[in-house]
């Protein structure tokens, strides 16, 4: 049904719903009113056409919604909370669990028939990456993964869920590995005077702590961790694309240009906006669609927080970073990150 049919439609639906409130306020507030009531009774009429109103344009926009495809964003470092994972808290990246929230709205909403999920993305932690994943990959209709600048590491992770890939020439793909962190202060923590004193339970509690020395025996602990972690991404990107798992261990981990990702598998077909626009219409059977961004609404007192958050960051990073570096994880300054 074409566009102007379904506005046509929707503006029906509010004028029955206007014209039945309208009759059900005048028979309740005025008609039954006495001389003195009138004023009083023409206010709640008004307020009832209002309210009738709003409901035939909830009804309208749910019957005939103005939108067939609708588009999340995941931009920036992948984190549980959007936050960079250090000290302090690096606002502006992709918030995993907000990202999982939209795409669950697109998945309950009768308008989306079809799924953008847009990237733009170094990579970040790996559950928050494959939460991502998995939202994607339960959406009830096709999924089209955009990488405008950059998809890589845990934003080729999400892509390989979905069921088409779609890159411009000029953008990075790839990064198929996962990557294990530590600042080694020990060195640095003598020259100082500072003393490792360790109280744990547990020979590995404290493995990868930057304050020592790290064993053979810790070090191959935390390579088995990581050598997990790229088993999984290996079967995640076999089991979502047309490649063996020779070919993707074959990539190494590096980063290609779009062309050069397209030759090898890791990208469906390289395009602009447009042709993905032009794809969804295809898979949907129809002549053009029309793209509803869904985004985490946010009160204007979260707002103020987040913009707080941001003066805060600037102000601070640069005396925790001296203090503490850069440090994420559960493991005392070892981080994992598909990156």
């Amino acid at each position: 049904m074409a566009d102007s049919q379904y506005r046509l439609q929707r503006l029906l639906i509010v004028v029955v719903g206007v014209v039945v409130a309208l009759a059900v306020g005048w028979y309740l507030f005025l008609e039954r009113s006495d001389d003195l009531a009138d004023l009083f009774g023409m206010l709640l009429l008004l307020a009832t056409v209002v309210f009738g109103a709003r409901i035939a344009g909830r009804v309208a926009s749910s019957r005939f919604p103005s939108y067939q495809v609708a588009e999340v964003a995941v931009e920036g470092p992948i984190t549980r909370d959007g936050g960079g994972g250090g000290l302090p808290a690096r606002p502006g990246g992709a918030a995993a669990d907000d990202v999982v929230e939209q795409i669950e709205r697109a998945d309950y909403d009768a308008g989306a028939q079809a799924l953008i999920v847009r990237l733009n993305t170094p990579g970040g932690q790996v559950v928050p990456s494959d939460d991502i994943r998995l939202a994607a990959q339960q959406f009830d209709g096709p999924t089209i993964a955009y990488a405008t600048d950059t998809c890589a590491s845990g934003g080729y992770w999400i892509a390989s869920g979905c069921d088409a890939i779609y890159a411009r020439e000029g953008s990075i793909v790839g990064s198929i590995g996962v990557i294990g962190s530590r600042v080694n202060a020990s060195d640095l923590a003598d020259k100082v005077g500072l003393e490792y004193e360790r109280l744990a339970a547990g020979d590995y509690k404290d493995a990868g702590n930057s304050l020592k020395e790290m064993s053979d025996d810790e070090r191959e602990y935390l390579q088995g961790l990581i050598d997990g972690y790229y088993e999984d991404f290996v079967d995640r990107v076999t089991d979502g694309r047309d490649l063996t798992d020779e070919q993707v261990r074959d990539t190494e981990a590096k980063v290609y240009l779009g062309d050069d990702a397209q030759s090898i598998g890791l990208v469906d077909e390289l395009g602009t906006r447009d042709d993905v626009e032009d794809h969804i219409a295809s898979e949907l059977g129809v002549e053009e669609v029309t793209v509803q961004e869904f985004e985490i609404q946010r009160g204007v007192m979260e707002r103020l927080r987040g913009g707080a958050s941001s003066v805060a960051y600037s102000f601070g990073a640069g005396v925790a970073s001296a203090l503490a570096g850069e440090r994420g994880g559960d493991m005392d300054g070892f981080e994992f990150k598909l990156r």
